[in-house]
């Protein structure tokens, strides 16, 4: 959740190439980032798998306007809006991306390689056809602002009152550390996104995380099966408010018609 879905790295980097505000080069370089290499196969009017400047410039050259991220699980199909074909694959990734102005969508396909530390990992992006429709329950910006800052409080007053590592110290730590990581090097969405979208991507990843830390650090205080049962409840829709939210901030600029030059 804290790391950037490759979607997401895509459809960013892919917005901030179609408004002029990187180069191609610049873009595949941040899309692929700590992978080994990343392929498009099954763009129109190419025989075989393609590089992530070559595809792009393609999808440009088709129509395509912008790209939107879905993030979707079982039961719950965010972003997506067919066909069923493409929502399977999508969902069965829990991610894609759908173009706007063209057809077509892409899925992840990853393939990990070699021992820990030196880990070859290459993505094949599979080009889709999609329905070109509204997709589904994406919250706009706004919405997906005030979602997050009532989830995080009211989750937060559960696992507290249940003890639940995650809910304090514990989690802040884990926070701070991951933002140290995280601020070194990287940028947030992509340049010409809104601020907005950068505040609501900050907040559904620290959301995320807080999850994150209250199920891997064990039952804390939840002993009970009643205790525990509350605590999945109380963290399963603020797990959904944060993928919402994640996914408003890599669409703010489709939906937003434009990223600010």
């Amino acid at each position: 959740m804290l790391v950037e879905p490759r979607s997401g790295l895509l459809a960013a980097w892919g917005n901030a190439l179609l408004a002029g505000l990187v180069s191609p080069d610049e873009a595949a370089l941040a899309i692929v980032g700590e992978d080994t290499v990343h392929r498009v196969d099954g763009l129109p009017g190419e025989a075989g798998p393609v590089g992530l400047t070559l595809a792009l410039g393609r999808l440009r050259g088709l129509g395509a306007t912008g790209f939107r991220v879905a993030l979707p699980v079982p039961g719950h199909p965010l972003g997506l809006s067919g066909p069923p074909d493409f929502n399977a694959r999508a969902l069965e990734a829990e991610e894609a991306v759908v173009a706007y102005g063209v057809p077509y969508g892409l899925v992840p396909e990853v393939t990990e390689a070699g021992p820990a530390g030196d880990l070859h990992v290459e993505v094949v992006w599979r080009v889709l056809p999609v329905r070109e429709a509204p997709p589904a329950d994406v919250p706009s910006l706004g919405e997906a602002e005030r979602e997050l800052a009532e989830a995080l409080r009211d989750a937060t007053a559960v696992l507290s009152r249940l003890d639940v590592a995650g809910s304090g110290p514990v989690a802040d730590a884990a926070v701070d550390a991951y933002r140290a990581r995280a601020e070194r090097g990287r940028e947030v969405l992509a340049p010409g996104y809104p601020p907005r979208a950068v505040r609501v991507l900050e907040m559904a990843q620290r959301v995320g995380l807080l999850v994150s830390v209250a199920y891997e650090n064990g039952h804390g205080g939840a002993v009970s099966a009643s205790e525990i049962a509350a605590r999945g409840e109380a963290l399963r829709p603020v797990e959904r408010v944060a993928r919402r939210a994640q996914v408003a901030a890599y669409n703010a600029y489709v939906e937003g018609g434009e990223v600010r030059r």
